[in-house]
């Protein structure tokens, strides 16, 4: 199980919880939890090439929701969420 989770505000939280059940006598698990903000580093990287803040912003938000998008298995929904990122360029979600 992994879990990664973008935060736009101070406010946003992510809240993981972990369940397994054991249903014989050999089982092996793991599960990983990421969360965090816009990485600063990034972003001012891409302003100083010019692009606005605003647009920055959304390029990062862009390719993290991408990863996930990529993961569809369904190419119908795969292309309508593809599409669906793209419309709010340069806004925030």
């Amino acid at each position: 199980m992994m879990t990664r989770a973008l935060l736009l505000s101070e406010d946003a939280e992510a809240d993981n919880k972990p369940e397994l059940e054991i249903f014989a006598d050999d089982v092996q698990c793991g599960h990983g939890a990421t969360s965090g903000a816009l990485d600063d580093n990034l972003k001012f990287y891409l302003m100083a090439r010019g692009i606005p803040e605003k647009e920055a912003e959304a390029l990062l938000i862009q390719s993290f929701v991408g990863e996930a998008i990529e993961t569809v298995p369904h190419e119908g929904a795969r292309d309508a969420l593809a599409a669906r990122r793209c419309a709010g360029f340069g806004e925030r979600p």
